[in-house]
């Protein structure tokens, strides 16, 4: 049995994290979930501290500010628009809200789906890449 790797255990937490409302009590927790949101393959929802809120996806961070203020996230409105700046320090709640586009699509994923075609006796085995929505 191949063991779990670094890639691996990260693709599991990223898929695992779809549909996640993490806590945004401290700034050490407002800092750990836009970091995951940034790593994260699909859209979450950024809520504002003035009860506005903007879905899409987060494309870049500035996070080496040592004050929320001085941090911000980017993202692509899920809705069009242009690219949006917002401070760390202007964030009350994120949830990821999208599907991870990469979730199930690992290296190790494509081997078990192969393995299993193979001990079914099937020959000249295809793994297609699954279809982008």
């Amino acid at each position: 049995m191949p063991q779990e790797t670094k890639a691996d255990a990260t693709a599991l937490a990223q898929q695992n994290l779809e549909g996640w409302i993490p806590p945004m009590a401290t700034d050490a927790d407002i800092r750990t979930a836009l970091e995951k949101a940034f790593d994260y393959r699909g859209d979450v929802t950024v809520t504002l501290k003035d009860g506005q809120s903007v879905e899409g996806y987060i494309f870049d961070r500035s996070a080496a500010g040592p004050a929320l203020a001085d941090c911000n996230v980017r993202l692509i409105p899920k809705a069009g628009g242009p690219k949006q700046a917002i401070s760390y320090a202007d964030i009350a709640a994120l949830n990821f809200s999208g599907r991870d586009t990469a979730a199930g699509k690992s290296f190790q994923t494509w081997i078990k789906n192969y393995r299993e075609k193979k001990a079914a006796g099937q020959t000249n085995i295809r793994i297609d890449p699954e279809k982008l929505d």
